[in-house]
């Protein structure tokens, strides 16, 4: 009888320390950023976006300029993140800002988060870990 051996996950997946800490900031970026747009947002209210006016008036509160720059940075990082690794392990892994994202809502906005989000949001986080686990890029290529 034939035996089927599974392969068992990487123990250890070194990942350059610049990989790291790209990874981290382009978390916060996305996270801060994305909070203080909407900080911003719901301060400056619907009703000044009636007119294309509002919306230049819009990117001079300072939530919002910090936001806009905070996701400047964000997309920077995730370009040259995608440089370094490999599609399909940057977005799970960055993925953990929705995570951070969901929860900072909850604790400083306020936001009420049903059941079958806060389960969506378990389920990003299994697949992080899953992704997290194994090799940043499989072309065999090193980061410049």
């Amino acid at each position: 009888m034939p035996v089927i051996e599974a392969q068992r996950p990487e123990q250890s997946v070194k990942l350059h320390p610049k990989t790291v800490i790209l990874t981290v900031v382009n978390i916060f970026a996305n996270v801060i950023g994305t909070f203080s747009l909407t900080w911003g947002m719901r301060k400056i209210g619907p009703d000044v976006l009636q007119s294309p006016l509002g919306y230049i008036l819009a990117l001079f509160d300072p939530w919002v300029a910090a936001g806009i720059g905070l996701l400047i940075v964000w997309m920077l990082s995730q370009m040259l993140l995608l440089s370094w690794a490999d599609l399909s392990y940057v977005l799970p892994v960055t993925s953990v800002g929705y995570v951070l994202t969901a929860l900072s809502g909850r604790l400083f906005l306020g936001e009420q988060i049903s059941i079958a989000r806060w389960a969506g949001v378990t389920l990003i986080m299994m697949g992080v870990v899953l992704v997290g686990r194994t090799a940043h890029s499989t072309t065999g290529e090193e980061p410049r």
